[in-house]
């Protein structure tokens, strides 16, 4: 018990640091954007969604069924929002309550000592560990092993009390409840029941590989027989339900997940595949490099026979079948027991037996782990568990480093990735045991204490090395940016596009930008990076650069509805509304299959048919812009905000005149999004058109204070005052509008106008003169300042302005008529005008 507690500290202890980390890498597509956390989605829809909240039978569903780590996040995000510590602690917690289940398990295969305390040691410290604990979605995975262990120490149970006690299938149920769990967790869970089957076989049972057929078809062994049988069967069964209910179709992946699986050579592909478990048995045994993501090149593809790295997978395969064939060879004559030698099937000092290989052969199958029960009742007599061998542990041990990697070896399908670390955390506890059993037997089989002490001190210091490695790679995972930057040596091309993200949202602009093109230069054909510049690039005004790489992104993965949405916006504000109207309408017929995040293209699909219907709008096509926001209900998904597509609607309807349905909008507007300020001013207008003055000034004022510091506010509410002929308080508002948003020209224009119909002509002089600064090249505002300039009697500049004015628009009629008025007075009074 001591060693479990020992390990489950020091597996807490390790990542304790990691509490304060923030989220990071998949987590925003996990946690922060996925809709079945929410508490107004409902619960059961977990069941019905992959990981990342994707329909199943989606064609673009990663296929990542794991609704109880689903689940917990929606617990934890039940608790405390977003806060990533809740999050991060029940990842920290469920590691230690692995390592203490690990220990347990180590404990009934080595013994009650110091190699049992290293193997639980050694899984706790492991860096590969570290994504699957300081990343979040690692969860999957850790959540995976607990059932994985759980599973696996009730079957041993079961085994120990076949044939013994009723209780047995009361194991076996919970051996199959955990393995569903497990697999609930996270698919490769449900390989439980094939280490299990190999337990019962190889360990429980002892048996060699030409003994297992004759063995199981005695009648004797029947219950063994009937074991494996429901163990298959339950495994078969499973599988089954799963591959249904995700639609029976695999997952579709990209170019840059899988190179390997995109390849068309058959070469490539097949040494590639057979080299990456050699890549992840390095990674176990050398945690020296570790990354965030190895997709992409991060590990090149093995094109030819003469690459040298063939002749790590020769070694791997090799060392991989001399362990078998150890573990699986028929026993010898002298057989080592639990680090003693024992001869002729003698037993051993510790109490602990062992049998020659004629004894084994004439041997019935006995269990492992007795217990004697006559009629019902336990015998008085203990009997004292008997360890396996270090050749069954080491056959246990290559199948749980082996079977649970099999989902990620692209052997029965391809995989969205070319190496993840938190794939290796079941498989790291094969890894761990064999090195300890490995170290065991080396420590039994040397004489010298010297050598002895040199075996132990070595297996310890490794397991300090995994403990120093560890605490230095959780500092990288500390926050976004240092993770990212660790990452670049391993992955540049996505370190250095997600650095980007990172420095942009710090404001560091220049680093941003010149991280996206660092980024390109490894890999020139990302849409997403090409995408993200334009982003950067569009938000400091830089247009001509930003349609360039919106352009080019769209030309790597034309089906990028973002793109399309940023490139139309642009546009429309250049005044290129043809272009701008194309490319709202190719967006909008661009389908969600087979795409990795349907919700996202849908949100960006919704808002370009959104943007086409206000240009429809500006152009005075209201009809057209209500079919197109209709289209928009329509496809808009569920996460999608819908208050200013509804308030739209309304405008459109009030254009015209359908006042009915344009005030039933407005109030779907403010009922989607109670502090919509929009909806407030718009519905404060349709109040006023229709009489009820009281309600509509409600309207504006809570506009205003939801957001005093709005100018636009002001000027809605100065209107209304306006025309209830409430100049004084207009001419407040006018005042309030200009000052507080004096760049933008819309509501300095407005303002000057409300002023000088409340006959402030001097402030209305002074706000006119602004706005033609705001825009020089707008003939209204020129004429309206030469205007009001007329009236204070400044004739020269209002001839002036009058004359600009008319050069823009020389056919308009007011301006003409107003400047010839303004020559009459000016003759009148003698002065020279550009007409003399």
């Amino acid at each position: 018990m001591i060693a479990e507690l020992v390990s489950s500290a020091l597996g807490l202890a390790l990542y304790l640091n990691t509490l304060s980390a923030d989220f990071c890498y998949d987590d925003s597509r996990a946690i922060k954007t996925n809709q079945d956390l929410l508490p107004e989605t409902p619960w059961t829809h977990i069941f019905y969604n992959d990981f990342w909240g994707t329909l199943l039978t989606h064609s673009g569903s990663h296929k990542s069924y794991r609704p109880l780590c689903t689940l917990s996040f929606r617990l934890n995000h039940a608790i405390g929002g977003l806060n990533p510590w809740s999050y991060h602690l029940v990842n920290v917690l469920l590691h230690a309550a692995v390592t203490g289940l690990f220990t347990s398990f180590s404990k009934i295969l080595l013994g009650d000592g110091y190699w049992t305390f290293m193997a639980g040691l050694m899984f706790a410290s492991h860096p590969i560990h570290t994504e699957a604990v300081a990343g979040i979605v690692g969860r999957a995975d850790v959540g995976a092993s607990l059932f994985f262990l759980l599973s696996l120490l009730c079957y041993m149970k079961h085994c120990s009390t076949r044939g013994a006690s009723a209780r047995t299938w009361g194991w076996f149920l919970g051996t199959g409840l955990c393995a569903g769990c497990s697999m609930l967790w996270k698919e490769q869970g449900v390989t439980v029941l094939a280490v299990s089957a190999i337990y019962d076989v190889f360990v429980f049972h002892r048996l060699k590989m030409k003994q297992i057929l004759p063995t199981i078809y005695k009648r004797k062994n029947l219950s063994l027989f009937l074991s494996i049988s429901l163990l298959t069967f339950w495994g078969t069964s499973l599988l089954g339900a799963r591959l249904y209910w995700m639609g029976n179709k695999p997952p579709s992946f990209s170019n840059s997940d899988n190179p390997a699986a995109d390849s068309d050579s058959l070469l490539a592909r097949t040494l590639t595949f057979f080299y990456l478990p050699t890549k992840n048995l390095w990674l176990l045994l050398c945690p020296d490099t570790l990354s965030f993501d190895w997709s992409m090149d991060a590990v090149p593809l093995l094109k030819t026979i003469c690459d040298w790295r063939n002749l790590h997978t020769v070694a791997f395969y090799t060392g991989l079948l001399l362990l078998a064939y150890y573990g699986l060879k028929s026993p010898s004559v002298e057989r080592e027991c639990n680090g003693k030698f024992v001869t002729n099937g003698k037993q051993n000092a510790n109490g602990h037996s062992c049998h020659s290989e004629v004894e084994y052969r004439n041997s019935e199958i006995k269990p492992s782990f007795p217990s004697k029960v006559e009629n019902g009742i336990k015998n008085n007599v203990s009997q004292r568990t008997r360890l396996p061998s270090t050749e069954n542990i080491v056959v246990l041990s290559l199948s749980l480093l082996i079977i649970p990697f099999v989902p990620a070896t692209n052997l029965f399908f391809y995989v969205g990735f070319v190496i993840a670390e938190r794939v290796l955390y079941i498989p790291s506890m094969g890894f761990c045991l064999l090195i300890t059993v490995g170290a065991r037997a080396l420590y039994v089989k040397v004489q010298k204490r010297f050598l002895k002490s040199l075996i132990f001190y070595a297996t310890a210091m490794l397991i300090v090395f995994y403990g120093l490695k560890t605490a230095i790679r959780n500092g990288d995972w500390q926050n976004e940016e240092m993770l990212y930057r660790s990452g670049i040596k391993v992955n540049p091309a996505k370190a250095w596009g997600n650095l980007g993200n990172v420095l942009k949202s710090q404001s560091k602009i220049s680093e941003a930008e010149s991280a996206y093109r660092n980024a390109l230069y490894y890999r020139s054909n990302m849409a997403d990076m090409l995408y993200n510049l334009g982003l950067l690039l569009q938000e400091n005004s830089r247009f001509a650069e930003a349609l360039h790489y919106y352009k080019l992104a769209i030309g790597s993965r034309p089906t990028l509805a973002s793109a399309y949405l940023n490139t139309g916006i642009i546009l429309m504000n250049q005044g290129k509304t043809e272009e701008a109207r194309r490319t709202f309408l190719k967006c909008s017929e661009i389908p969600d299959e087979n795409l990795k995040d349907p919700h996202a293209h849908k949100s960006s699909v919704t808002s370009c048919l959104y943007n086409l219907g206000k240009l429809y709008h500006e152009q005075g096509h209201y009809e057209d812009a209500l079919s197109v926001y209709k289209e928009a209900i329509q496809k808009m998904p569920r996460q999608f905000a819908p208050q200013s597509l509804y308030n739209m609607m309304g405008e459109a309807y009030m254009r015209l005149s359908k006042l009915p349905e344009a005030e039933h909008w407005y109030m779907e507007s403010l009922r989607s999004k109670t502090d919509h300020i929009p909806a407030h001013l718009t519905y404060g207008k349709l109040l006023a058109l229709t009489g009820r003055k009281s309600e509509a000034e409600k309207f504006f004022l809570k506009a205003i204070e939801l957001d005093p510091t709005k100018g636009n506010c002001y000027m809605h509410y100065g209107q209304f005052l306006l025309e209830e002929a409430r100049l004084i308080e207009a001419a407040e508002m006018a005042k309030k509008a200009a000052e507080l948003d004096s760049t933008e020209f819309d509501v300095v224009f407005n303002a000057a106008h409300m002023l000088r119909q409340a006959s402030l002509n001097e402030a209305a002089e002074k706000y006119y003169d602004l706005a033609a600064k705001l825009r020089p090249n707008y003939p209204a505002a020129l004429m309206n300042l030469g205007a009001i300039l007329h009236l204070n009697g400044r004739l020269q500049k209002a001839e002036a302005n009058y004359l600009r004015a008319l050069r823009l628009k020389p056919d308009d009629i007011i301006t003409q008529s107003n400047l010839r008025k303004l020559w009459n007075i000016m003759e009148k009074q003698g002065l020279k005008t550009s007409k003399t």
